[in-house]
């Protein structure tokens, strides 16, 4: 029996032997295998003319489709084959390169992403990528942020193995990412406590579906805008005049279109966000509540490539265009459509901006109409390295927005038409230049110009008026800085001028009253930082200060900043922060029909006595535990704001007319709890602010902030992978304060008789969100996206402001602000 078995096998194994040596003496060239296709099916093949050699293919049968046996061939070689024509058909070398992308010390860098001309991947939690490239003359490009960024042509990589790809950090001061999604891909936490957005693997968030940095960073715990407007955000109980916003190192003080219900800056030119609320790098100045710091690609693409995008409030289109290997421009533009499709979703927009004002109704014996509205931006780099030591960045930026409507009334029997409008209009240019000198030490000089205007005419036809108001602000800045890197230490040294002139004006032609009053004011600074991190990164500290020099007032301010991370072991993180800070303009509010009732704040410069300097204190103290995806990161802070003024505090019941200076204390705490899982992430957060004003010279000298939201939770969940992104929220929080009248005695001498200031609280705010985004490939150069969102589908009715007026009969008369109803929006975008 034993010898029959092994008989058996030898038989067997010497017909294998001979099929397989059959099989491959069968093989025919590939060349022949397809002219015998192309005479079956009465076809063509496309391809290079030294693709083919060397290739031979296992014969393929007759009698199968033409289907098949393209799928056969594909199976047998590394070939791509796509139908062109009912009787064309090209075909491409297709090679998958696969790897790890990692740091120095062996860790997995998570999101990083890999892009050719033609496709793009991410990498998971492993690092690992894989990625179809056409040929092996490909270019790779390997980024992830704060490291530097690598091009690498696909015959450089082992094409039959996934190897491991180092990055280096940049040999600049920033902070290396600690935690990758911190609440989704692409929103990761920094090792100074500051929050990184980075939109090159930024998923998708509730109720977007474009990638708008300032409804973004509201995701954040204790970062709300209490009357849902991008241009009023509030970091931590401050007003939206007390954040820094910067544009490539440029100071903005126009933050949005339609008047704060989007972002004035274009989402396919910003790359990164960065969001700080405490522990402040020494080269920042200016916010007291918190900077949001926006940056554009600062790495030259040596591919021409581009986007065109279109949802239901505007168009826009990307563009970047190499100059050769060292040079490339960028241009992005932005413009509503209204002009050629009025939308439901733009109606609502425009109805949520101008309820209960002017332009929306007007006095009974005037009619309106012809309200257009029109906004757009323009945005131009140009990026040159005239060596790999040198780094030039120019920028430019445009912000317009445009309200006209016509006010008509019969006046002495005859009908009148006049045009009232108000516009915004920002322009800004800075020159970033950097030189490494080598591996060690590196200068940047950054220079901007930026120039806002607001201005509205009000014509009132029934007094035969024309109001006049404008708001000029222009601002120059120059800042040198110097950068030492010396093992784990970190140095930085620089100077800082900044020049700011504002301007406001009334101008009224019957009776004839003109008003201007314009302020300029110098002020420099030198400031200096230090920044150690061991070996192992686990302790991490950076200790900077800040010497400000005014001269108008011949006012020195010093304002030392600190920022201390611990590892406790491998799953904990203990940090501390703590920051001085100044500035000098804030946004006051004079009357609430300034410019039409539709942008009431403007810009003003300190006077050092009734506008004081705004000068706050702040300290925090935070947790942190990671593990198995799982987040759970606890903070407390403290902070004083000394310098306010009821004007710049958007009072609209009691003490709106006031003029009176003080300061805010606010004690808070944040919660955050996140779950990643496969392609999921869910989160919880929640914050809570008690925050209360300090003003001597008022009736109640102490009593809750109007941006006191003492508690406020967000839950949402978001699913994505390489097709989709789906996401899903809702988001809670109190009311904000305010105050009513006396009950039966609500006017005394002409004026509301209001209770106690900020007794009482609006309704409480409630609103779910969702948006869907599909993503998939047209062609080889070709990528698309399209996608739905939806605010407050609920359609809840939230209050977010009142105030109250007298009429003929001396009753106080409640107005109510409501936020947006249900507001859908889609977008379909094209990557070429």
């Amino acid at each position: 029996m034993l010898k029959i078995n092994w008989i058996t096998f030898l038989v067997s194994f010497l017909c294998c032997l001979s099929i397989s040596a059959q099989t491959n003496h069968e093989k025919v060239s590939i060349i022949d295998a397809l002219n015998a296709i192309s005479k079956a099916h009465n076809i063509t093949f496309n391809y290079k003319s030294d693709l083919l050699k060397n290739i031979n293919v296992i014969p393929i049968s007759s009698s199968i489709s033409l289907k098949a046996k393209i799928k056969n061939l594909e199976q047998q070689t590394h070939l791509k084959f796509r139908k062109i024509s009912d009787v064309v058909i090209s075909i491409t070398e297709m090679i998958t390169v696969c790897g790890y992308v990692r740091d120095r010390l062996d860790n997995p860098l998570y999101g990083a992403t890999i892009n050719t001309k033609s496709n793009y991947a991410v990498t998971n939690e492993e690092g690992y990528f894989e990625i179809e490239i056409p040929s092996v003359d490909a270019i790779l490009t390997i980024r992830f942020i704060g490291f530097k960024t690598i091009e690498r042509q696909a015959k450089v990589f082992n094409l039959n193995s996934c190897e491991s790809i180092t990055l280096i950090e940049e040999a600049e001061v920033f902070s290396s990412v600690v935690l990758n999604g911190y609440i989704i891909k692409g929103i990761d936490k920094q090792r100074d406590g500051s929050i990184a957005i980075d939109y090159s693997k930024f998923t998708l968030l509730p109720g977007l579906i474009e990638s708008d940095v300032l409804q973004t960073v509201q995701a954040l715990p204790s970062v709300i805008s209490v009357d849902e407007t991008v241009s009023n955000i509030n970091i931590r109980g401050g007003s939206n005049d007390q954040n820094l916003l910067l544009w490539d190192g440029i100071k903005m003080y126009q933050s949005s279109h339609f008047f704060g219900l989007i972002s004035s800056f274009n989402p396919q030119m910003t790359q990164t966000a960065t969001v700080i609320n405490n522990g402040t790098d020494a080269s920042y100045t200016d916010g007291v509540s918190g900077t949001i710091d926006m940056r554009s690609n600062k790495n030259i693409d040596s591919s021409f490539e581009g986007s065109f995008g279109l949802n239901l409030l505007n168009a826009d289109l990307f563009l970047n265009l190499p100059i050769g290997e060292k040079s490339s421009v960028q241009i992005a533009g932005r413009k509503s459509i209204d002009e050629l499709v009025r939308t439901p979703t733009y109606e609502t927009y425009f109805k949520r901006v101008t309820q209960d004002t002017e332009i929306e109704e007007n006095t009974t014996s005037v009619s309106n109409s012809n309200q257009s509205f029109d906004f757009y931006d323009t945005s131009l780099r140009w990026l040159y390295n005239p060596t790999n030591k040198d780094f030039i960045r120019l920028n430019f930026l445009l912000v317009h927005n445009d309200l006209t409507f016509d006010e008509s009334a019969l006046f002495n029997g005859i009908q009148e038409t006049r045009e009232s409008s108000i516009s915004q209009k920002s322009i800004s240019a800075g020159l970033n230049y950097k030189r490494q000198w080598n591996d060690n030490l590196s200068t940047v000089l950054n220079v901007y110009n930026t120039d806002y205007k607001l201005q509205a005419v009000n014509a009132n036809i029934m007094a035969e008026q024309r109001f006049l108001q404008e708001n000029i602000v222009s601002e120059t800045s120059v800042k040198l800085e110097g950068f030492y890197t010396q093992n784990q230490w970190q140095f930085n040294l620089g100077y800082n001028f900044i020049e700011s002139e504002i301007t406001n004006l009334n101008d009224i032609d019957v009776p004839r009253f003109v008003r201007r009053d314009s302020e300029v004011l110098r002020e420099q600074a030198v400031f200096a930082h230090a920044k150690f991190e061991n070996e192992n990164k686990n302790l991490s500290v950076k200790l900077g200060s800040r010497v400000n020099y005014i001269e108008k007032f011949d006012e020195l301010i010093i304002e030392p900043r600190l920022s201390i991370r611990k590892a406790l072991g491998h799953h904990f993180e203990l940090e501390a922060l703590g920051e001085f800070k100044h500035q000098n303009t804030s946004q006051i509010i004079n009357f609430q029909n300034d410019f039409l009732g539709v942008e009431k704040r403007r810009w003003q410069l300190t006077d050092n006595d009734s506008i004081p300097i705004i000068k706050s204190k702040q300290a925090s103290i935070g947790l942190l535990y990671k593990n198995k995806g799982w987040l759970l990161d606890v903070k407390g802070y403290y902070q004083n704001v000394d310098g306010v003024t009821t004007q710049s505090q958007s009072f609209t019941t009691k003490y709106e007319f006031e003029k009176e200076k003080g300061s805010y204390d606010v004690f808070g705490a944040e919660f955050l709890v996140r779950k990643s899982f496969y392609n999921f992430n869910t989160w919880l957060s929640y914050s809570y602010i008690k925050n209360d004003y300090t003003f001597k010279m008022l009736e109640e000298i102490e009593f809750p902030s109007n941006f006191d939201i003492t508690h406020a939770f967000t839950l949402g969940g978001t699913y994505s992978n390489k097709s989709w992104n789906i996401s899903a929220g809702l988001n809670y929080r109190v009311g904000k304060p305010t105050s009513i009248p006396i009950l039966d005695n609500d006017v005394v001498n002409d004026a509301v008789n209001f209770n106690s200031a900020n007794n009482e609280r609006l309704k409480d705010y409630l609103r779910i969100d969702a948006s869907a985004l599909y993503k998939f490939r047209i062609n080889r150069s070709l990528r698309s996206e399209v996608g739905v969102s939806a605010w407050n589908i609920s359609d809840i009715k939230n209050p977010i402001n009142n105030y109250y007026r007298i009429d003929d009969v001396d009753n106080a008369i409640k107005f109510t602000r409501y936020s947006l109803g249900i507001t859908t929006n889609a977008v379909l975008r094209i990557y070429f």
